[in-house]
């Protein structure tokens, strides 16, 4: 079953029970896979899915993000629609197994001592791995502490 069929039927049972702020979070990804999909000419690969639900969750962290303080409405929807959102994406890597990820990496390059150097080098052997499991910021910040 497609994600556009899952999130067709949370938004059935959304609607149903007169969750509106849901239906309205679920409505919105529907469209995305829907145009992502009329975008590509064909069906969705189970990765471009999660991709339009990893990309439907950053706009909204953006928005968290750029959105004052004083703003307490919309803070609070889109935490919800945060929250809706990451029922559909994968379970993201915590930072110990994106670490363990890194040292593989780096043991399979070599590198004993790795320097700034060495970051391409490292993040493109380690970003296929981890590509749509964890936060590439946090990739980042985690492969620039390996450095000596």
């Amino acid at each position: 079953m497609s994600k556009i069929d899952d999130v067709r039927k949370e938004m059935v049972v959304a609607m149903k029970a007169g969750d509106k702020a849901r239906k309205e979070t679920l409505s919105s990804l529907l469209a995305a896979l829907k145009n992502k999909a009329i975008d590509k000419r064909e069906d969705l690969t189970a990765e471009e899915e999660v991709q339009v639900v990893l990309k439907e969750i950053k706009q909204t962290k953006e928005t968290l993000e750029m959105t004052p303080a004083d703003r307490a409405e919309i803070i609070a929807e889109c935490r919800a629609r945060i929250a809706v959102l990451e029922e559909f994406a994968p379970k993201m890597m915590d930072e110990e197994e994106i670490k363990t990820v890194i040292s593989s990496v780096l043991s399979d390059l070599e590198l004993t001592t790795p320097t700034a150097k060495d970051k391409g080098k490292i993040m493109k052997e380690l970003m296929p791995k981890v590509k749509g499991k964890a936060d590439g910021k946090l990739v980042n910040e985690l492969v620039s502490t390996f450095f000596v």
